[in-house]
């Protein structure tokens, strides 16, 4: 096997890193993983994610998850309404999308980010994740890497795998390429208890999620475990909207009458999530990477998720593709066929981009969909089909 007695070092513990944690435990292979948060509950968690067959679900069957994931899994979460400005609902799978059909190709159950976390790192072996351990820099040694931690902790590894998000500070050391801007930006809210505190929405999404749509604006929302719900308030605008906007995104008051005047046509319905948001608002430009880059396959580096290949939410692929990523390289790296894990590296690389740029570039075109005159319109067909 290419990783026997070799040390591997996963930068980064989301979805996709833990994956391959638990993914190359199964082989034997010695892994830890390096993550910036203090420790486990150091941070919420985002939004619900839906996990695809093909990809975050094919990963939890191989990581032998499934049980425990279809016993933390939010039923009814994939319910679907589709709303106007007005909140005048013109699509809802509420009375349809009553059971769930786990191996339907068409199923997409949704789980807390939280909970799924949660899953991956009691599958680990004990000690396999090194928290408080911010990734700064490293350097060649030996066949491997010399990395250096914010605490001035260093540690040795023979294989290095950068799953540390967008910003990713181990992709410069494969390459320069740049992401890109899509004219997209999103402003993140969180409420939390929201049959509580925003009784009318909570009334409204059910459960499930809601997409409302206006002219070249829309709203997102999600319902997440305890009751809690996220949304996002998205819109374009120029990449350099959250330097210049003069907002506070703490002060409610003030979000709340920055959305009266930019969604002047939108129903007092929405103005709960402004009054009741868990302040602050977190500012999202989306960004995407050209869907043609490539790079020379390096013997002992590599990345997977974001740090790969970040793209736009508009179809839900993000975190599938992460851990799609962390299924095919333990495979790769697995495999009797490569004589070296540079052979190894570099197959599984050409597969990924190619795989990521296709939903990428499906990314960018739902994203323009959402965000064009004719949306609401353009996405009831694309539902209704």
């Amino acid at each position: 096997m290419l990783l026997e007695n070799k040390q591997v070092a996963i930068i980064g513990g989301g979805p996709g890193g833990l994956t391959l944690a638990r993914l190359l435990q199964l082989q034997n292979v010695n892994v830890k993983v390096y993550e910036r948060d203090l420790n486990k509950d150091a941070r919420v968690q985002g939004s619900p994610l839906d996990l695809h067959d093909g990809s975050g679900l094919a990963a939890i069957h191989k990581a032998d998850l499934f049980e425990e994931f279809k016993s933390n899994f939010l039923p009814g979460a994939d319910k679907t309404l589709i709303l106007n400005e007005k909140a005048e609902v013109f699509y809802s799978d509420h009375e349809t999308n009553v059971h769930e059909d786990f191996g339907n190709e068409y199923f997409r159950p949704e789980i807390d980010r939280g909970a799924l976390r949660k899953i991956l790192l009691e599958s680990l072996q004990p000690e396999t994740v090194i928290w408080n351990s911010h990734f700064v820099s490293m350097e060649a040694q030996n066949e491997g890497w010399l990395l250096h931690f914010k605490d001035g902790n260093s540690v040795y590894a023979d294989i290095v795998i950068a799953s540390d998000g967008a910003n990713s500070k181990i992709r410069p050391y494969i390459t320069d390429i740049k992401v890109f801007y899509t004219g997209i930006l999103m402003l993140e809210g969180n409420i939390y208890e929201s049959k509580k505190n925003a009784p009318n929405i909570a009334s409204l999404i059910d459960g499930g999620k809601i997409m409302a749509f206006g002219d070249t604006q829309n709203i997102l929302l999600g319902q997440k475990g305890g009751g809690d719900l996220g949304f996002y308030v998205s819109f374009k605008a120029n990449e350099n909207w959250t330097k210049t906007n003069g907002l506070d995104y703490a002060n409610k008051t003030q979000m709340l009458e920055w959305f009266k005047t930019e969604y002047p046509e939108w129903s007092n319905i929405w103005y709960e999530l402004f009054e009741n948001v868990s302040a602050p608002f977190i500012p999202r430009p989306i960004y995407c990477m050209p869907l043609d880059q490539t790079w020379e396959a390096l013997p002992n580096l590599t990345m997977i998720g974001d740090a790969a290949h970040v793209m736009p939410p508009f179809a839900g692929e993000g975190a599938n593709m992460a851990m799609l990523d962390a299924l095919e390289l333990s495979e790769c790296l697995a495999s009797d066929k490569y004589k070296t894990v540079q052979e190894a590296i570099s197959d599984y690389e050409n597969i990924m981009r190619k795989r990521a740029s296709e939903a990428a570039q499906e990314s960018i075109e739902n994203g323009e969909k959402m965000h064009s005159k004719e949306a609401l319109k353009t996405m009831l067909e694309f539902f209704s089909h």
